[in-house]
């Protein structure tokens, strides 16, 4: 394990006022976790700093600038580490040249989209020639796909940080909502689940028919609006049971980080089983569900038993904070890119 001090620059899509942006994003999470681990960690928002640095504001216009920009921070802190996040607007070209000028630097690039995503997997590759590791939110044979040519890659959990999911619904048996649910597309593209491909209007619309009584709270779903920083927290809090949808579930292990934000804020996370995370957590600490009508079944039943909705939620917080808490998941990561543990070591 690496417990020497470092100095990482972590480029990602951190908030500086410039745009409004989700405080529980893996990027502060990881940040947190490093920080709290001792290193010394600069955050770079990259797309802000190209804003800043263009002609009307526009990031289309600040590409060539905020890669000025990376090299010329780099270059004064001279980082052990760079950290690259769904950093799209850095050109390899730019990485190669703050190795020049950084030597010994190691960089390492993190990715929490899905690889069914063409063009996720090309933003994933057009990198990979100049990082020393990559660590992806998917498992399995996807990620064995993307070890071909000899390129070090990780499993990347979703964080959970205690800082940012501050909930305990797990501890209260009246609670405003049964279900909450939200989306940021419903119609496009659909999802697959439990072999169907769905709308999620209408999905969450034959829930609503089969459980008339159950009590949702929505976003994004039906024209409602979404929700963001302390609203979106409020709500979560709110909610005993949190439905955790994916595009698709045949991904071994890959879904949105909202499975941490539900985790985390004692919810039950609902979740299909074939994504693999019932080699994780048991029946007794998520609503895992292999059909809608298991899933009908068991929201029904856990809405009305708040006894066994609460045990549930408090396990399954608990075995989650315990996996894959920031802290845990920010030293997997470090010791992976100073090469003092193995790529392909899961240790979750």
């Amino acid at each position: 394990m690496h417990t020497s001090p470092l100095t990482i620059v972590h480029v990602g899509a951190f908030m500086t006022g410039l745009r409004v942006g989700p405080k529980h994003s893996v990027q502060i999470k990881l940040s947190n976790g490093l920080i709290r681990r001792g290193h010394l960690v600069l955050n770079f928002a990259d797309r802000d700093v190209a804003r800043a640095t263009a002609l009307f504001g526009s990031r289309k216009f600040g590409r060539r600038g905020v890669n000025r920009a990376l090299i010329a921070f780099c270059r004064q802190h001279r980082p052990d580490i760079l950290l690259m996040g769904h950093a799209d607007m850095i050109d390899a070209a730019t990485v190669a040249e703050v190795r020049a000028v950084v030597p010994g630097v190691r960089v390492a690039q993190w990715n929490v989209d899905p690889l069914f995503e063409e063009d996720n997997v090309r933003r994933i590759r057009s990198k990979l020639d100049v990082v020393d590791r990559t660590f992806i939110s998917t498992a399995g044979k996807p990620l064995e796909e993307m070890r071909s040519g000899g390129h070090a890659m990780s499993f990347l959990p979703n964080p959970v940080d205690l800082s940012c999911e501050t909930g305990r619904a797990d501890l209260i048996r009246d609670l405003p909502n049964d279900l909450f649910y939200a989306c940021g597309n419903p119609a496009r593209p659909l999802r697959e689940i439990c072999g169907r491909a769905w709308n999620m209007d209408e999905f969450i619309g034959l829930i609503g028919s089969r459980l008339p009584s159950l009590r949702m709270a929505l976003a994004g779903i039906g024209g409602r609006p979404h929700l963001h920083g302390a609203r979106y927290q409020d709500v979560l809090e709110s909610c005993a049971i949190g439905l955790n949808m994916s595009r698709r579930a045949d991904y071994y292990l890959y879904t949105s980080d909202r499975i941490a934000h539900l985790a985390g804020n004692g919810c039950v996370v609902a979740i299909e089983r074939a994504t693999g995370y019932t080699d994780y957590f048991s029946e007794d600490e998520m609503l895992f569900f292999s059909s809608l009508d298991e899933l009908i079944e068991k929201l029904g039943r856990f809405s009305a038993e708040p006894a066994t909705r609460m045990r549930v939620a408090t396990a399954g917080r608990a075995r989650y904070i315990a996996r894959f808490n920031e802290q845990a998941v920010a030293q997997f990561m470090v010791d992976v890119i100073m090469g003092e543990r193995a790529p392909e070591d899961m240790p979750w």
